[in-house]
């Protein structure tokens, strides 16, 4: 029997079983699938290690709850981060200079935000950025210009455009 037929053969055997514990586990059966699924595309893959375990079968299921749980934690944390997220949307104190500012710094490149972030903001150093972010000084210094050069134009257009409304 070739690989190919042995592993449909445990597949066969197997998968619903793997299928049920997993379901068990989550309480839902696209889950359990999901998860049974790369199990056996992982068992597939190492099929000339894992046949050679002292049961295949106990392989596959332990992969497959451990993708089940690493689910469950992408979406937990997910879950948590739009929480969050909404929480902080709803921050009192923040006013239109607040929101401006953070709109002007999400525009920047992220090496342009991250210095102008870590200097202006947490009060580091030029020599204390460049060393966090392991680039010369010189190239810190240029961030800084062009990230100041492109957040005042953002911040003039958009006081600009308040006061033209307002």
């Amino acid at each position: 029997m070739g690989d190919a037929e042995e592993f449909d053969a445990f597949y066969t055997a197997c998968a619903g079983r793997v299928v049920g514990h997993v379901y068990v586990l989550t309480g839902n059966r696209g889950e359990a699938e999901d998860a049974v699924a790369e199990a056996f595309m992982r068992a597939w893959q190492r099929w000339r290690t894992v046949r050679e375990a002292d049961s295949p079968e106990a392989w596959v299921r332990r992969v497959a709850s451990r993708i089940a749980v690493s689910s469950w934690r992408k979406t937990l944390n997910r879950i948590r981060a739009h929480h969050r997220a909404a929480v902080d949307q709803s921050v009192p104190g923040l006013n239109e200079d607040h929101v401006a500012l953070l709109q002007a710094l999400q525009r920047l490149n992220p090496n342009q935000r991250r210095a102008v972030v870590l200097h202006h903001l947490n009060d580091l150093s030029v020599a204390d950025v460049a060393a966090e972010m392991q680039v010369p000084v010189g190239t810190v210094k240029a961030y800084l210009a062009r990230g100041r050069r492109a957040m005042a134009g953002m911040l003039t257009d958009t006081h600009h455009e308040g006061a033209s409304h307002g």
